[in-house]
C-alpha cells in the first residue's frame, strides 16, 4: 500500500504574505522618502519645492502602507493567519511613528501665525549689521516686518520678553557667547554689547539669523534677542522657541 503525501495550503493561500509584503515595501520607500527630502535639499541635490513634494509623496506612501495593512490585518484575521497579521500590526505601528513629527508640525502650523521675525522688543527690534548682506540675498527682508507682525506675535508668544539680569556687562556678554557656541550657532560678529549669528535647523539646514542685544541697566543689563528666518513665510514656532531656550539657558548659566 502506497501513502501518498499531500501538502495543506495555509488558508487564504498565498495573498496575506504578499499583501504583508507590499505593506512593507510601502513603508520602506515612504521612510526613505521622508527621511531623505530634508538631506536631499540640504545636500542641494534637490530644489526646496522637489523636497516638499518627495516628503509629500512619502506621506502618501505611507498612508497607503497603512491601507494595505489594514486589508492585510482584515483579510488574515479572517483566515487564522497570524503571521501576517502580525507584520500588518508592526507597520501600522511603524507608520504611525514615522508620520508623528510631520503630523506634529501640520499641528502646529494650523496654531501658530505665518511670522517668521520675532523679538523680545518689537518697538525697537535689534538690527542685523554683520548678517545684513546674506539676509538682503534671502527671500526675507533684513527689516523687521512692522505692526503687524509685532501684533500677532504678541498674541501668539506673550512669554517672549527682555531679560534683565543683575551681572556685570561683560559677564552677560560672555556667557551669551558661550551659550551660542553650545548651540551650534556659527557667529557673525561680536562687539562689547551686541552678537550676531545663523542657527542652521537640523533636518532641512534652512538658516535663521539671530542678534542679541545688551542694554546696561542701573540695576544691571537687559538682554534682547531677535531671530528671524532667512527662507518662508511661517517659521512654524522655530524662531519664538529659540528664543525662550536661549534666555532661559542664559539666566540659568548666570545663576
Amino acid at each position: 500500500m502506497v501513502t501518498r503525501l499531500t501538502t495543506v495550503r495555509p488558508r487564504g493561500g498565498r495573498w496575506p504574505g504578499v499583501l504583508a509584503g507590499l505593506a512593507i515595501l510601502l513603508l520602506a520607500v515612504a521612510t526613505l522618502m521622508m527621511a531623505g527630502s530634508g538631506p536631499a535639499y540640504r545636500g542641494e541635490f534637490i530644489s526646496l519645492d522637489e523636497a516638499f513634494n518627495l516628503l509629500r509623496n512619502g506621506v502618501y506612501a505611507a498612508g497607503g502602507a497603512v491601507a494595505v495593512s489594514i486589508v492585510t490585518l482584515l483579510f488574515s484575521l479572517l483566515v487564522h493567519r497570524s503571521r501576517p497579521a502580525l507584520i500588518a500590526t508592526l507597520v501600522i505601528v511603524a507608520t504611525a511613528a514615522l508620520l508623528y513629527v510631520p503630523w506634529q508640525h501640520w499641528q502646529r502650523a494650523q496654531q501658530v501665525p505665518a511670522i517668521h521675525d520675532i523679538t523680545t522688543d518689537t518697538q525697537n527690534p535689534p538690527v542685523f549689521e554683520a548678517l545684513a548682506d546674506a539676509r538682503e540675498a534671502a527671500p526675507n527682508a533684513v527689516d523687521y516686518p512692522g505692526d503687524a507682525t509685532a501684533q500677532q506675535q504678541q498674541a501668539a508668544y506673550p512669554y517672549i520678553k527682555p531679560l534683565v539680569l543683575d551681572e556685570a556687562p561683560q559677564m552677560v556678554l560672555a556667557a551669551a557667547q558661550a551659550e551660542a557656541e553650545e548651540a551650534g550657532w556659527r557667529i557673525a560678529r561680536i562687539t562689547d554689547n551686541h552678537i550676531e549669528a545663523t542657527a542652521t535647523t537640523r533636518w532641512f539646514g534652512f538658516e535663521d539669523d539671530v542678534v542679541i542685544r545688551l542694554t546696561e541697566l542701573e540695576n544691571g543689563v537687559q538682554v534682547d534677542m531677535r531671530s528671524a528666518s532667512r527662507l518662508g513665510a511661517s517659521d512654524v514656532g522655530t524662531n519664538a522657541a529659540r528664543i525662550e531656550k536661549f534666555l532661559t539657558a542664559l539666566e540659568a548659566r548666570l545663576e
